[in-house]
């Protein structure tokens, strides 16, 4: 280094830590690609963000919504949301979430900036700086960045098993390990639909995971989180983990991921909220404490007039039906694409997880990054990962689906090559 660029080092007001650090989110750079080169007149299949499209190419959304803000009043609407959010906000959250189930009544909640917010604060309030949530070896990528950005880490296991089924066996050992190391634990678990692969877990790998934490959570302190972003788009009726997970308050600390981003095409409105289970009723007061200071540290207040029309759809019996006949054609819509992407990639023999519905599905490469800029040469525009690629069928018309997936076919071939 010249004495130079010793002296303008010494002048950065960046602290080192963070003065390297990208400016863009990755797939928010791949869409940005993939849209100019649409724009220049190529016909592009734009796989990348995990926002629902109709057909036609433009943000499906959900006219209900729009008429629950209406109602709102506007005086209300641009007061302050109180720092936790309304109660009635968080009590029909809590109960859209786990109505009919011992756990709504051991349960405190907070209103969050989405997801994204939600798990911010799981992430700081569960795990002590230096330490590592434990999530499973394909996951959002946004985990990394929140976990290094709030000076924590990410540690994996090996998702799926030989059969291709979720890894319970690889589960237990990691995080008994990382118990032994750092004294207490995050598991982080995106189901049903995860992102990035679409996998949902059956009852029988439910019951595992469950059966795994009982014993490890009699040895130190476990927190499960489950980020269910996608699940009203999962299995009609089955939402699989509320009895398995039932079984382990009081064993564990359970936390749930809420967010109205993806439930009513809502990405904008920044809505959504974490909620906090525990059977001991002063560590679940202590719980709601520490979530709410933590709101005031980070974004103060939620959007309010976000908070209270959502309530509206989740309270008002008339613009709920609205709002969830609505869902239900959009998840027809994504159920199309769907059926033809397993038909397809069947046919190709293109190797994928099991895929019943979500956002997005994964297929497996031994060198992403060859697969999707092969795929790109073809104009198919999909988001690398470590041993696959991400699909978002969300955001492919139906009609371009058995084009992405010859293209994928031919990426995967060409990391084989």
């Amino acid at each position: 280094m010249s004495p130079t660029d010793v002296i303008l080092d010494r002048m950065r007001s960046l602290i080192p830590a963070v003065s390297d650090r990208p400016g863009d989110d990755p797939i928010f750079a791949l869409n940005a690609i993939a849209l100019e080169r649409a724009r220049a007149g190529e016909s592009i299949v734009n796989a990348t963000l995990g926002a629902l499209m109709n057909d036609d190419g433009q943000l499906a959304i959900m006219p209900a919504v729009f008429e629950a803000y209406a109602k709102v009043d506007r005086r209300l609407a641009s007061a302050y949301a109180p720092i936790a959010g309304d109660e009635r906000f968080l009590g029909a959250v809590v109960d859209d979430v786990l109505a009919g189930s011992p756990m709504a009544d051991q349960a405190a909640a907070v209103a969050t900036a989405g997801a994204t917010g939600a798990l911010h604060h799981a992430i700081v309030n569960f795990l002590e700086p230096g330490q590592a949530l434990y999530t499973t070896s394909y996951f959002w990528g946004p985990y990394g960045i929140i976990a290094t950005h709030t000076g924590r880490r990410v540690e994996t296991f090996e998702m799926f098993d030989d059969r291709g089924r979720f890894d319970v066996e690889a589960f237990e050992r990691g995080l008994e390990q990382l118990l032994r190391e750092q004294g207490r634990a995050l598991v982080v678990l995106n189901f049903p639909c995860h992102n990035p692969t679409g996998y949902s877990l059956d009852d029988e790998e439910w019951t595992g995971i469950a059966d795994a934490l009982l014993r490890l959570g009699r040895t130190a302190p476990v927190t499960l989180l489950i980020d269910i972003a996608y699940d009203k788009y999962g299995a009609p009726g089955k939402r699989r983990w509320v009895n398995p997970v039932a079984s382990i308050v009081g064993t564990c600390t359970v936390l749930v991921a809420w967010t109205a981003s993806k439930s009513f095409a809502q990405y904008g409105s920044r809505v959504g909220a974490l909620i906090g289970i525990s059977a001991d009723d002063e560590e679940r007061d202590r719980i709601q404490a520490a979530l709410a200071f933590a709101c005031r540290g980070t974004w103060s207040n939620c959007n309010h007039l976000g908070i209270l029309g959502i309530t509206e759809l989740l309270l008002d019996p008339v613009l709920k039906a609205s709002a969830d006949a609505q869902r239900e054609k959009l998840k027809t819509l994504l159920g199309e694409r769907v059926t033809v992407f397993n038909r397809e990639a069947e046919r190709l023999g293109l190797p994928t997880p099991r895929y019943e519905g979500g956002f997005f599905v994964a297929v497996f490469t031994p060198n992403a990054e060859t697969t999707a800029a092969a795929a790109r040469e073809q104009g198919v525009f999909v988001v690398p990962m470590n041993g696959a690629v991400r699909v978002a069928l969300c955001s492919t018309p139906k009609a371009d689906v058995p084009r992405l997936v010859q293209a994928l076919a031919h990426g995967v071939e060409a990391a084989r090559a």
